[in-house]
């Protein structure tokens, strides 16, 4: 194709931009560590306090009239003590009591303080068997979406998303969404460490979001092995690894000095949409692909040997009002997420 094609793309509504080592080098961005909301790193869990839905088992130590009423030789879940709605639980000889709030240990003392008018220094347990108050829902791209409780053992992100198991082929890892006291936080899973994750202590009522990435697309088209629809789960996917999954440059009727990748607009009839050129014939294509990040909605095209002229490669791109305006759609919605 020649530079004079090239420097005047279809009356303005194109900008073409060449990908070389000078231009790499002014936009390429600079790898920054994820940092995470200081109000998460700090959080600290709290020791338990019951709430409503949980269900405890009470022993009071030589009372098993006390301890297992249905009799020893049924299941503990037919001698527990579920705490009701309203926060309150019925206990033989000591009546209704408001165990919401309360931690296990006080919650012990009350019922043991109560007892005394019938029982001589009673000796009481309160455990736990089934925490049904305090939870952390999950939604989005898990295979297991089910709420998590929380326990008196402090549950942290990392432990919470190996049990949600994450849905590696489907979901976006650079944007899952923490919400917490009204407040979303955005977590980039591809570049926070594993300690990170186990440093971040999770609290009841935590709502984790983790977006699929279905609109985080690119389309790679023309002189292909496999054109295709490419999604990808990181924020760093290179023109290199685009062109990797859609089986390389055809080797019979692929130009390679023609490799395009056009980044859309909302309105051609506003503003040019962007097109980035890359010799791919150039001894340093390989290195200058590698270090292009596409982007989401961005279309990668490979001409045939046949072009020769610009005007006859926007002809073959499709209508491309269209196509730069999906693309350009497609990263708005990404835009988008909340």
């Amino acid at each position: 194709m020649s530079e004079s094609a090239l420097s005047n793309p279809d009356k303005g509504r194109v900008q073409l931009v060449q990908i070389t080592p000078q231009w790499i080098m002014a936009n390429e961005p600079q790898e920054t560590a994820q940092t995470v909301a200081p109000e998460l790193l700090n959080y600290q869990p709290q020791q338990y306090h019951i709430g409503a839905g949980d269900t405890l088992y009470i022993t009071v130590w030589d009372h098993p009239e006390l301890t297992a009423p249905a009799g020893a030789q049924q299941q503990a879940a037919a001698n527990s003590r579920l705490v009701r709605s309203d926060g309150t639980l019925f206990y033989p000889y000591v009546g209704v009591i408001k165990a919401e709030g309360m931690t296990v240990d006080q919650l012990r003392d009350a019922i043991a303080q109560k007892l005394t008018v019938y029982v001589k220094n009673p000796q009481v347990d309160v455990s736990v068997i089934s925490y049904g108050s305090q939870l952390v829902s999950f939604s989005g791209a898990f295979t297991k979406t089910d709420p998590q409780q929380i326990t008196s053992i402090p549950l942290t992100l990392g432990q919470a998303l190996g049990s949600a198991t994450i849905d590696i082929t489907h979901a976006d890892l650079s944007n899952l969404i923490l919400t917490r006291d009204g407040m979303s936080y955005h977590i980039n899973l591809n570049k926070i460490s594993k300690a990170t994750e186990q440093s971040i202590y999770l609290k009841p009522g935590d709502r984790i979001y983790l977006p699929y990435n279905d609109n985080k697309e690119i389309y790679v088209m023309g002189e292909v092995v496999r054109p295709a629809a490419i999604t990808f789960t990181t924020d760093d996917l290179s023109l290199t690894q685009a062109l990797g999954r859609s089986g390389g440059l055809n080797p019979v009727t692929a130009s390679g000095k023609s490799v395009y990748v056009i980044r859309g607009v909302k309105d051609l009839a506003k503003e040019p949409a962007t097109v980035y050129h890359l010799n791919a014939r150039s001894p340093a294509a390989f290195a200058l692909a590698d270090n292009f990040r596409v982007e989401p909605g961005d279309v990668v095209f490979v001409g045939p040997a046949a072009i020769t002229e610009w005007g006859r490669f926007l002809g073959q791109l499709v209508p491309l009002s269209s196509l730069v305006g999906n693309a350009a759609f497609a990263r708005e919605q990404i835009n988008a997420t909340p």
